[in-house]
């Protein structure tokens, strides 16, 4: 599981001592975002500053910046996490604007590249996906607005798109219901029909397009529900693979996301044939094994 905006040393060492069941676990640490950007929490009417939130830390200028990210890689993050565009849930900065300056994101995509690493940008428009990608960001969470001509200028630079198709659907279905604001549900909406459009551009241009969610809190239920929702686009097989071999490719890691000799036995063993039925996958009543590390870790077939 790869956390950007989120996880820290504590829960990382926690897991590795097996004090909690987890699957494989990377984080980054809070996202960075520039004052009134999409990690500033406050709203366009209050002049408190929270400064440092779990989720996001607000940080400003090329130096704050490199000292950031210097303390994430020191206490064990896989990859740094930035704000380069508005969002569905900020509610002070408009969603197609690039966010940080060339020299910002540059002093963090330089800090993470000697570090053997890579930066992760939650971007909208083509405009900050542009923008991130210009000065050496590898992958793009959500990229919803992305146009044909930015697909294009992605796939040159060799950078990814991670699309979330399953938090927009599930705010659209239950945001009211969970007590999102009103702006946000607007905002959303913006980008809900452009979502799968986005995988598809990406996917004409020769973009490798990983698998994410971006769920969080009350909509957390909705995880297999992305599957779905990009096998719509892509197809079951296609989708299995963007969420397999190339985010293991995204992340760095060649064992992981392969049926190979030499590779980390992570599987997940279905009760019935994928191609017969693909819902196998995202049904939660489907029968299933999950062996990690060649550990049968749950089993549902298993008599209780």
């Amino acid at each position: 599981m790869r956390d950007p905006a989120g996880g820290d040393a504590g829960l990382a060492r926690a897991i590795a001592e097996n004090l909690i069941p987890s699957p494989r676990y990377l984080w980054t640490g809070a996202a960075l975002s520039q004052t009134g950007g999409h990690g500033d929490a406050r709203g366009p009417d209050s002049e408190t500053c929270p400064c440092y939130a779990h989720g996001c830390e607000v940080a400003d200028g090329v130096d704050p910046l490199r000292r950031a990210v210097r303390e994430r890689f020191r206490r064990g993050a896989h990859a740094i996490k930035i704000m380069t565009s508005g969002g569905v849930m900020s509610l002070a900065d408009p969603i197609r604007i690039p966010q940080y300056s060339t020299d910002e994101i540059r002093a963090v995509t330089d800090e993470a590249a000697r570090r053997g690493s890579y930066v992760a940008a939650h971007a909208y428009s083509p405009e900050a996906i542009r923008h991130s990608i210009d000065n050496g960001v590898r992958s793009i969470e959500h990229g919803n607005l992305l146009d044909a001509q930015t697909a294009a200028a992605m796939a040159s630079a060799g950078a990814f798109l991670v699309p979330t198709l399953a938090a927009y659907d599930a705010i659209e279905r239950r945001g009211e219901q969970i007590g999102m604001p009103a702006v946000s549900r607007h905002r959303n909406r913006e980008v809900l029909e452009s979502g799968q459009q986005a995988v598809e551009l990406a996917r004409a241009a020769g973009v490798s397009v990983g698998f994410g969610t971006d769920l969080m809190g009350l909509l957390e239920d909705e995880q297999l529900n992305g599957l779905r929702l990009q096998a719509e686009v892509d197809g079951i097989w296609t989708a299995l693979t963007s969420a397999t071999s190339v985010n293991a490719e995204l992340i760095g890691r060649p064992d992981l996301g392969r049926v190979a000799e030499g590779c980390t036995a992570d599987l997940l063993i279905l009760g019935a044939n994928i191609c017969d039925d693909p819902s196998v996958v995202w049904s939660p009543d489907s029968q299933r094994t999950i062996v990690e590390d060649g550990r049968v870790i749950a089993d549902s077939r298993a008599p209780h």
